[in-house]
């Protein structure tokens, strides 16, 4: 695992807010999806998953992503995603993931 890897969470304003913080890839994935999980399957189902902290992020990112979202809806819950790297925002875009994922600049926006 990524030595500058870090995951936590926070409860606000009525949501669980996940912060990711390093690269997600295929060393860290597993990571946060079990923290991801774990929010879940204790009843948070309003989900911001704030990625200003990450650096990198591959297709197994991507791919969890889409997992977590379709967890989040089977428990009628609401996922949100607050990416500010231009990099990996455009990963999203140009695998047409913007379209069916709500990203949001902050965790502030995210909220409203």
């Amino acid at each position: 695992m990524h030595p500058e890897f870090a995951i936590s969470h926070r409860d606000e304003n009525g949501w669980t807010v996940v912060e990711v913080h390093g690269e997600v890839d295929a060393s860290t994935v597993p990571r946060i999806r079990e923290y991801v999980s774990a929010c879940i399957e204790a009843g948070r189902h309003r989900l911001i998953v704030d990625m200003e902290g990450v650096s990198f992020m591959d297709s197994t990112g991507l791919g969890l992503f889409v997992r977590i979202g379709k967890w989040i809806r089977a428990h009628a819950g609401d996922l949100r995603l607050v990416i500010t790297n231009p990099n990996v925002l455009q990963i999203f875009r140009i695998t047409n993931l913007h379209r069916s994922l709500q990203i949001y600049g902050s965790a502030e926006a995210a909220m409203e």
